[in-house]
């Protein structure tokens, strides 16, 4: 019996009608459709008249029932999976089961659709033609404090999925990380009734959100740096001083990324010559 096929359905972010008519055809066709979260996604099953099985399959049993769903692939089963919205995989689960899928020689087959990324990003108005997708920032600790170093010092557009509650924290991050006037949006409710592309530098952002959180589904988008020639001998000159007066070469990094967006590698060697 030749292998079956995994099918990852896109389905919608908001609003039912970004449903499309083949992942409808598909989801009805499979033998199972395993849902992040079977008690969200059966209404929404329904009132396209998908009566298909659901399996709950999500981070806490991923791990565990994925041998079993691969043997049923391997054994010709159809399956698809979806997510609570959106296209799975992206900042969802499912990369161990199409990992060991592929690797047992099933057929994965996307079934594009809606995607609160790709949303966000065409609606912003910032650059596109390159971009990161850095899913949700870590709450707090060196893998946070890294991914805004990177957006700050990053050429082209960033892409974050984050909670209503933390936009305004992330925002402030951001400016005290020297982005403050890097021109940002915050995209919220995408698809849906009161949908929203708020724009502005980072720091007018930070401070619109400082006190109120916004409500909904939210991504927020920071535009790349521009490129600016940088007067290294100039730089030299500002860390000697520095060091002059008392500061650790570690600040003298710090200092030279915020006053002149010098590149962190630049203002290392500098910082310590």
């Amino acid at each position: 019996m030749s292998a079956g096929a995994l099918y990852l359905v896109s389905t919608p972010i908001g609003n039912l009608g970004d449903l499309s008519p083949r992942a409808i055809e598909v989801l009805q066709s499979v033998e199972t459709i395993l849902a992040e979260d079977t008690r969200h996604s059966r209404p929404m099953l329904d009132r396209f008249e998908v009566h298909t099985p659901l399996l709950a399959h999500h981070e806490h049993n991923e791990a565990k029932s994925t041998p079993a769903l691969v043997a049923r692939l391997v054994g010709g089963a159809r399956l698809a999976l979806i997510s609570d919205a959106g296209t799975p995989l992206l900042s969802d689960p499912g990369a161990r089961l199409v990992r060991a899928a592929i690797d047992a020689g099933v057929t994965i087959v996307p079934i594009p659709g809606a995607s609160a990324l790709l949303a966000a990003l065409v609606g912003s108005g910032l650059d596109a033609t390159s971009f990161t997708f850095y899913g949700f920032l870590a709450r707090k600790g060196k893998e946070r404090s890294s991914v805004v170093r990177e957006v700050v010092e990053s050429r082209h557009t960033s892409v974050l999925y984050e909670a209503p509650g933390r936009v305004g924290d992330t925002l402030a991050d951001l400016v005290k990380a020297g982005a403050g006037e890097r021109l940002a949006v915050v995209a919220r409710e995408l698809t849906k009734q009161f949908e929203e592309f708020r724009r502005g530098t980072v720091a007018e952002l930070a401070l619109s959100y400082e006190e109120t959180a916004p409500r909904g589904e939210v991504v927020l988008l920071v535009s790349g740096a521009v490129a600016v020639a940088l007067d290294e001998e100039a730089l030299s000159a500002r860390a000697v001083v520095l060091r002059g007066e008392g500061l650790s070469a570690r600040d003298i990094v710090r200092v030279l990324m915020e006053e002149s967006a010098a590149p962190r590698n630049l203002a290392y060697r500098l910082a310590h010559e």
